[in-house]
């Protein structure tokens, strides 16, 4: 099974925020995340999932990036509501 989507999901996250994270994986192709401690150690932060449910997790985990909204989307939601 390709993690790709997985792994690219994580990496993401790890930019967002200050902390690292990483992903683990079975046989059965479930994901979960984890996050390493002093100690070495590594804690699982969910059960693991079926990759799409894993890309969702990981995208509404952590810190949220803002959406960039221009003068014109802001003049074009106007233009929407009058209508």
């Amino acid at each position: 099974m390709r993690s790709t989507k997985a792994s690219s999901a994580v990496e993401r996250l790890n930019k967002r925020g200050e902390q690292n994270y990483s992903m683990g994986t079975n046989g059965k192709g479930l994901f979960w995340l984890s996050q390493p401690s002093e100690q070495g150690a590594s804690t699982r932060l969910c059960e693991p999932m079926v990759m799409d449910e894993f890309v969702s997790f990981v995208n509404a985990y952590g810190p949220q990036i803002a959406k960039r909204v221009s003068k014109l989307d802001i003049e074009f939601s106007k233009q929407l509501v009058k209508k």
